[in-house]
């Protein structure tokens, strides 16, 4: 492998990603537990450390999971939406 090559691989598959799940918007704080505990680690850091010992699978993680937040957020808004235009049934 020509050191450009293994260079390109690195980047691509490594630093582009860590720096896509840095700079991502859709990472929220975690809640508190009713408990008290917390986490010293964001959710933010869990996913740079996955992103960064899994590599393009870690990050490949990452994106499932932004798919699958926005799924429910939009299922949840619709059904919100459609309680609203509901009419009321309290009589």
């Amino acid at each position: 492998m020509s050191p450009a090559a293994a260079w390109a691989v690195i980047v691509i598959g490594f630093a582009l990603p860590l720096l896509h799940v840095a700079l991502s918007k859709d990472i929220t704080s975690a809640p508190v537990p009713h408990d008290g505990g917390t986490c010293p680690f964001s959710p933010r850091i869990g996913w740079l450390v996955i992103v960064l010992f899994l590599g393009p699978i870690g990050w490949l993680m990452f994106m499932a999971s932004r798919r699958k937040k926005r799924a429910i957020h939009a299922a949840r808004e619709k059904a919100q939406a459609a309680q609203e235009t509901r009419p009321n049934d309290a009589s």
